[in-house]
């Protein structure tokens, strides 16, 4: 053919089918010449077409047999003779040719659609066109091919079956990762499947989840197959100009164009499909483990004729299982009808008259003999019932479509000739990689499957490594030790290097790849993130990055022990003391929000755990450069800080003693720190904030003394200590012993508030020395007051440098650095040193004395602005310090707007007043300064003739005290315009003045309001750096704090005292703790559920408010009409004509549920008379209180109070179910559920020990109840 020549300039230039599955969605013309090369050659050396050998005229004139043209034959093909009217045989007559139609079609219309295409022989080997779809187009092998076939003309659905075939379909192949294959034709039931494919391409929002439809068609029945020769192909569909051939479906995503020489023939890649759908299903499944399992092939059938029924009868024969949808149509109709029947009633007559029913006018067509094998066959199919399932529309039992499919599968794995336990591991791997935890549930975890732990230890694998965490939580259920899981060996290392691509996984991969250049332990990562490199992460890379998310002051989590014989590094199989941790650990650093909760479910460390999650999200938010992962980061950041609250707020409502040791404890799970540390580097202000944490901060502050001192003893006793000694002054009661002595002088002004106040006092007193000097005693020979300030001063700076080397931490003096600096007060002070230390060399020179006085003057103010700092511990003003540094971050923009204005009118007024003023000075003052002067009132008077004074000013600008004259005319009068300048300053104000002003103010009351809301929490995380800074300094304030420094240099340096050490609880102290936290974090996450049902039962609530409202309408109709009967009949009874009363009069009225008292309750109840208990009795003034200590919003007793309510009451129990809740015994004088339970019957159980000895009376065990002077059974209170 003409087809083949073009094969002769095959070039490289070609472009490729082969894209990475990062650019799958690209045409081929974006990716990189050597790729599409590459791509070119492996088409050209394994994918063929077929081409006539032979050219055999057939019925047709100038047509050979194979159904094209004489033209379109090779030369080759014409020459031998006696051509004609030989028999055609394709196996003898045709040949093989590298394939010229391969790469993408574009669909023309609206969006077009691109598709990716192949010509194949029909020889192709099933492992070429694998390699094909997984290799050269990048397809992920599926977990399970659903092969659609059925009607291809002449198809129709009913609307409901299509609306349930297109959804089941679209779910089925989005959950479980499924291929779809069918003819690939625009037509019949290939339209449908391409229909489901649009839809699902419509309502996902990425390309990554698209469904994969392959449409396997006879190249020869295309119809415009000419375009397809391009490798760029644009294909038109002419629907109705296609005549007897057929249009590719728009809307499949893979064709494969099976070619077998003819031209017009249908059916051809039957075979190859079938031997392609085989290959498949002897691959492995991607997460079968050490089951072995197969990727499963099920077959869906809608109508079809004859050919229908042979693909079903030869896929089951296979073992594939198939599914019918009932109500489709002629084949599948008929199979469908006779499913489930004996095969004694299957007969010949039935399938006749199925087949006169369901194909109607086609029924002529048949031949006896063909309904007779095809009743053998139909027979056949019914006896493999395991592999046949019929969808029923009207059966609830399959429910949908997607279900009917996968528990086809099931039924096939429960089939299979192999034992129980691996037959239901089977079917549970099978549900892991479809992701169904619905089919899991119902089909899976049944009363019949007995399941133990080590049975789903692979599958709680794959769910892992899969990322299904709807699996993880059901397989956690359902009892799988995940610390089994984890312990296996290199589990957890497999889950990091099974990592999707995330940024932590960049991070390590860099890492990794950094230490195998600078040492031999180069281990490199092998998984889906660095295929390139044939690279192992291991858990010492993985505990680097992170302690570097974490930060320098932990320790590594999974420490290194070496490296083995092997070259990899050795850590312990344990990896950490709880695996729940790892989970979430390994969750978290991959920004998997579900995951990570089911992790956190898990861990013992609960709280530490959230707060280190909290840091290292807001790290890696730090340092990602994608704008929406850093949202996601920071919004489960702010989700962890609240579940830490949430479960320390539950510890400390429980014992507070408690809940501030799990604060201070140190943690080996997460690097040897602690809870309020962790917060403090995560900048979680929300914890700190706590009531709880602030407590402890409250404790730390005082130290040793008591909270509850006022600050008048505390003050007193700092001048007169001797007061300490007479009980003036509490100290804490958590001391085993009572301080005596000197003990308690230490106690005194060892205390971070007393150390507080002496260094206030110090400092005012520095600053009132340092004004002295300044306005009195500042000589050319510094006085003994200016000597005692520079002492004074040397004091501070020692202080400041012990506070820069003080690293209790570890963090190394760069970070401690960086750390200081970032303090403003720390800058403030480092600049007042700065200036103070210029200031006294210039004062020490002759020279330079003044200026240095100068320089000494402007550090104070900065030493009066430092003086700031210790209001930060005040509750009062520490917030408003906050407030007045975020306006100075507001008015720096202002200012850069203000300075816009006042250049521009600046420059403008002085060039037009002043001719070439060359003096600088008078130049900044004119251009500069009378324009800021202006904004506050003070209007010039040279901008117009009225004042003018040419005595006031300088001509030539000689005299240095004067402005210079503006130009002057003739009259000696300023020569400009005034109407000019006072246009301009017009504008100049009202600019300046009026709208830049006011937008200042509008911009300050933003920040106010926007930040006085969390000023409260900010101001209190802030304050733990102060009861830092001074529960660390030395006791003497400045300059006595001398010799602090000088026993501090001492003790460290050279009699080598050891470090402070973290005081840690005994084994059997923290496991009890952490049992206890664990209980409080199940109390919580309880809660937490209740709170969202409540928002469920909230809308309850509301609804029936208005259904209250609606029913007081109707009672409004019932005013104005008769009153009915049935409805009033309880009002119009006179008290006690019912018998109801007359029993309620002899058994009487409750007298316990009146008492005044309630345990409990914080008021007595409302009095209610015996008369007035009844429901009935009107009691108009009644006005009972509540009592319902958990705000429920059930009642004990009722809300009426009057005729009515009481009416309205009445009416609304003909409608509602008991909305009131009333105490069916009468008024009790008390609203609410009050101790009970429950509102109704509360049922008790009581154990009752008795005995009968001598048979004449039966004992029973009592006890004397003290307090109520009454027997009572034990337990139970009179």
């Amino acid at each position: 053919m003409q087809a083949g020549k073009a094969e002769v300039g095959y070039t490289p230039s070609i472009p490729s089918l082969t894209l990475s599955v990062g650019c799958c969605s690209k045409l081929l013309s974006l990716c990189p010449p050597s790729q599409r090369y590459a791509a070119a050659s492996w088409f050209r050396d394994n994918i063929k077409k077929k081409e006539c050998l032979l050219f055999s005229e057939g019925k047709k004139e100038g047509f050979c047999q194979c159904g094209y043209p004489r033209s379109l034959h090779e030369e080759a093909a014409l020459k031998p003779a006696g051509g004609a009217g030989q028999s055609w045989d394709r196996h003898q007559h045709t040949h093989e040719v590298p394939t010229d139609a391969f790469g993408e079609v574009v669909f023309g219309g609206l969006g077009q659609k691109t598709s990716k295409y192949a010509r194949v022989s029909i020889d192709t080997t099933p492992e070429v066109l694998y390699k094909l779809l997984t290799e050269q187009w990048g397809l992920t092998p599926p977990n399970l091919l659903i092969s659609v076939t059925g009607g291809a003309k002449n198809f129709y659905l009913r609307a409901r079956l299509k609306s349930m075939f297109h959804r089941g379909l679209i779910k089925v192949a989005k959950t479980t990762g499924a291929w779809i294959m069918t003819g690939g034709s625009h037509a019949g039931v290939m339209k449908y499947v391409g229909q489901a494919v649009r839809d699902q391409a419509l309502s996902s929002r990425s390309t990554h989840g698209q469904m994969v439809a392959i449409g396997m068609a006879s190249w020869g029945a295309i119809h415009n197959r000419q375009a397809l020769g391009l490798h760029l192909a644009r294909y038109s569909m002419d629907v109705q100009g296609q005549g007897r051939l057929t249009c590719l479906d728009d809307n499949h995503s893979h064709f494969l164009l099976v070619d077998d020489g003819t031209h017009g023939r249908y059916g051809v890649e039957i075979e190859l499909r079938s031997r392609l759908e085989k290959l498949i299903s002897q691959k492995p499944l991607g997460n079968s483990g050490e089951i072995g399992l197969k990727i499963p092939v099920v077959c869906v059938v809608l109508d079809g004729g004859p050919g229908t029924l042979n693909t079903i009868f030869n896929a089951m024969l296979n073992g594939t299982p198939c599914v019918i949808l009932e109500g489709s149509g002629r084949i599948a109709d008929v199979i469908a009808q006779v499913a489930g029947w004996p095969l004694a009633r299957v007969t010949i007559a039935l399938i006749h008259q199925l087949m006169s029913k369901f194909f109607g006018s086609e029924y002529n067509t048949f031949s006896a003999l063909k309904i007779i094998e095809w009743t053998k066959k139909i027979q056949d199919i019914i006896r493999m019932s395991h592999l046949l399932t019929v969808f029923r529309i009207s059966e609830e039992q399959h429910g949908e479509l997607d279900v009917a499919i996968l528990l086809a599968l099931l039924k096939v794995s429960r089939n299979q000739e192999t034992g129980a336990r691996d037959s239901w591991q089977r079917q549970l791997e099978l549900a892991v990689a479809w992701n169904r935890v619905d089919i899991a549930e119902t089909e899976i975890f049944t009363e019949e499957s007995q399941w133990k732990s080590r049975d789903l230890e692979q599958a709680m694998f794959s769910s892992l490594t899969g990322l299904k965490p709807e699996f993880v939580r059901l397989l956690l259920e359902n009892g799988v030790s995940l610390g089994r899981v984890l312990a296996q060996d290199d589990a957890l290392c497999d889950l990091y290097n099974h990592l999707p691509g995330c940024f932590f996984l960049s991070q390590t991969v860099r890492r990794v790849h950094r230490g195998a250049r600078s040492g031999p332990q180069g281990l490199f990562v092998r998984g889906r993130a660095a295929p390139d490199h044939g690279a192992r992460i291991s858990m010492s890379h993985v505990s680097e990055e992170v302690r570097h998310l974490l930060g320098s002051f932990t320790e590594h989590i999974y420490p290194s022990k070496g490296v083995s014989n092997e070259g990899r590094d050795e850590y312990s199989i344990t990896v950490s003391l709880d695996p729940g941790t790892d989970l979430f650990l390994w969750a978290v650093l991959q920004n998997n929000r579900e995951l990570a909760q089911i992790g956190w479910e898990q861990c013992k460390d609960c709280m530490c755990a959230a707060l280190a999650a909290s840091k290292i999200l807001k790290k890696m938010a730090e340092e990602v450069k994608d704008a929406e992962e850093t949202e996601q980061m920071m919004e489960l950041a702010n989700i962890y800080e609240k579940h830490a609250i949430g479960v320390f707020s539950e510890c400390h409502s429980c014992d507070e003693e408690r809940a501030q040791k799990l604060l201070i404890r140190v943690s080996p799970s997460w690097g040897r720190t602690t809870c309020i540390r962790l917060a403090l580097e995560a900048d979680d202000k929300g914890f700190v904030a706590h009531h709880g944490v602030q407590m402890l901060l409250t404790q730390i502050w005082c130290g040793e003394l008591a909270v509850e001192n006022p600050l008048w003893r505390v003050f007193l006793s700092m001048v007169f200590f001797p007061l300490i000694f007479t009980g003036f002054l509490g100290f804490s009661t958590k001391q085993l012993q009572p301080l005596r002595g000197c003990s308690r002088l230490a106690s005194l002004y060892g205390s971070p508030l007393v150390k507080f106040y002496w260094n206030i006092l110090s400092y005012f007193g520095f600053l009132f020395l340092f004004a002295v000097v300044l306005m009195v005693d500042f000589q050319s020979a510094p006085s003994w007051l200016e000597v005692l300030l520079y002492i004074w001063l040397a004091t501070l700076v020692c202080e400041e440098v012990r506070q820069l080397f003080h690293d209790p931490d570890g963090f190394g003096f760069s970070k401690k650095a960086k750390i200081y600096i970032s303090d403003l007060w720390n800058i403030l002070d480092v600049l007042s040193i700065l200036l103070f230390i210029i200031g006294l060399a210039f004062r020490l020179t002759t020279e330079l004395f003044y200026a240095g006085k100068i320089l000494l003057c402007i550090d104070y103010i900065v030493f009066c602005l430092r003086l700031m700092a210790i209001f930060t511990i005040s509750k009062t003003l520490g917030p408003k310090i906050i407030i007045v540094k975020r306006m100075v971050m507001d008015l720096f923009f202002f200012m850069f707007l203000l300075s816009i204005w006042v250049v521009a009118y600046g420059v403008a007024k002085q060039g037009i007043l002043i001719h070439n003023e060359g003096r600088l000075d008078w130049i900044l003052r004119g251009a500069v300064y009378e324009p800021y002067l202006i904004i506050f009132g003070n209007v010039p008077t040279n901008i117009d003739n009225a004042e003018f004074d040419i005595e006031s000013c300088t001509i030539d600008g000689s005299n240095p005290l004067k402005p210079k004259c503006p130009l002057l005319n003739d009259h000696q009068m300023p020569a400009f315009p005034p109407w000019l300048t006072i246009f301009m300053l017009c504008v100049y104000l009202l600019f300046a003045n009026i709208l830049l002003l006011n937008l200042l103010i509008a911009i300050f009351n933003y920040t106010f309001q926007v930040v006085h809301d969390n000023t409260d929490s900010i101001w209190k995380f802030q304050r733990y750096e102060l009861i830092k800074e001074y529960h660390t300094r030395p006791a003497a304030p400045p300059p006595l704090i001398l010799f602090s420094h000088l026993y501090l240099l001492i003790r460290q340096a050279l009699l080598c005292r050891p470090a402070h050490k973290k005081v840690e609880l005994l084994q059997a102290e923290e496991e009890e703790l952490l049992s206890w936290e664990a209980l409080m974090k199940d109390n919580y996450l309880l809660s937490t559920r209740q709170e969202q049902s409540q928002s469920i039962e909230r809308r309850i609530n509301d609804t029936y408010l208005l259904m209250f409202d609606l029913q007081c309408v109707l009672y409004s109709l019932l005013l104005v009409s008769p009153p009915i009967p049935s409805l009033l009949a309880a009002e119009s009874e006179p008290p006690g004509a019912g018998s109801g009363e007359g029993e309620r009069e002899e058994a009487g009225f409750h007298v316990k549920a009146r008492l005044f008292s309630y345990p409990g309750a914080k008021g007595p109840r409302f009095p209610v008379p015996e008369e007035m208990v009844p429901w009935e009795v009107t009691f108009g003034s009644y006005d009972p209180p509540t009592y319902d200590p958990e705000e429920s919003e059930d009642c004990l007793d009722g809300i009426i109070t009057d005729n009515l309510t009481e009416l309205i009451s009445n009416v609304l129990f003909l409608f509602l179910p008991d909305p009131l809740s009333r105490n069916p015994g009468g008024r009790t004088g008390l609203i609410g559920r009050g101790a009970l339970p429950q509102l109704g019957a509360n049922p008790v159980l009581e154990l009752v020990l008795t005995r009968n000895q001598d048979r004449s009376a039966l004992e029973f065990l009592a006890v004397w109840d003290q307090f109520q002077e009454s027997w009572a059974l034990p337990g139970v209170s009179s």
